[in-house]
């Protein structure tokens, strides 16, 4: 457990490496706090946590429902990794974030799932998502947020990929908990990762509860869509597809569908 006050800050230790946390009632957005906290000159390893956001967004620019009852949190870091490696970050936060849900849903390991690149899933429902987001600071170090939005209690009714919360799958675990869950997770994910060193361990976890590997799929790029069979990620995180006309092509970055009735476990 991480000891805080209420509305306050606290501290907690994970392998050695320490970490602090302010918890808000609310804030527009926890990414934002973070990243102005860097500004001001944070040296990171630092949890943002609001009840409710009242701006919050996903990729894209998405709005993001922030209501009451579910889980937002930005963990701070500053210049975790030589910047090649930014793009593994939010493979180690879902891994991290799969660990603690999964512990709270049963029969987690067969029903919670990470749909490529950073969604968790349960039951072929998105639960939870990733919004990684950097910048240069003053001293010319990168300070990266790393927001994670988890749905406890509620889920938007109105997605273009189906929603739900932890309470509907049937855990009624409260987002304090599962945030110390997370933390934790996330703590020993990061000292995994070794800032990119240990990606291979962090990758062969995340496949390990991959969605959808195998099957069709179809991807929404930004100039278009491919559609084909999901064979893996590649050493970069990159996911690698065998189009319908059998070429084999990576992609960086698109929204991941499934034919009507997969995905769900």
């Amino acid at each position: 457990m991480i000891p805080t006050s209420p509305g306050g800050r606290g501290s907690a230790a994970a392998g050695g490496r320490p970490w602090r946390v302010e918890r808000f009632a609310a804030l527009p957005s926890t990414n934002d706090a973070a990243l102005d906290r860097a500004r001001a000159g944070d040296p990171g390893n630092l949890w943002i946590v609001a009840d409710r956001q009242t701006s919050g967004r996903g990729r894209r620019g998405r709005v993001w429902v922030s209501e009451s009852g579910n889980l937002f949190a930005t963990a701070l870091l500053i210049d975790p990794c030589p910047a090649r490696h930014l793009a593994e970050l939010p493979f180690v936060a879902v891994t991290a974030a799969h660990r603690a849900v999964a512990g709270h849903v049963a029969r987690g390991a067969e029903r919670v799932k990470i749909k490529w690149p950073n969604d968790l899933m349960v039951d072929g429902r998105k639960v939870a998502g990733i919004l990684l987001e950097s910048t240069r600071i003053g001293d010319g170090r990168t300070a990266v947020a790393i927001g994670i939005g988890i749905n406890c209690k509620l889920a938007p009714a109105v997605t273009e990929t189906p929603a739900t919360s932890l309470l509907a799958s049937g855990s009624g675990v409260l987002p304090e908990i599962l945030f110390d869950d997370l933390a934790e997770g996330l703590a020993r994910m990061l000292e995994t990762w070794d800032g990119g060193i240990g990606f291979g361990a962090v990758r062969d976890e995340w496949l390990a509860h991959a969605v959808g590997l195998g099957a069709p799929i179809r991807v929404r790029l930004v100039d278009g869509e491919e559609q084909g069979v999901f064979e893996a990620i590649d050493t970069a995180g990159r996911l690698v597809l065998r189009t319908v006309d059998g070429e084999r092509r990576t992609i960086s970055a698109g929204d991941v569908f499934f034919p009507a009735g997969a995905g769900a476990e």
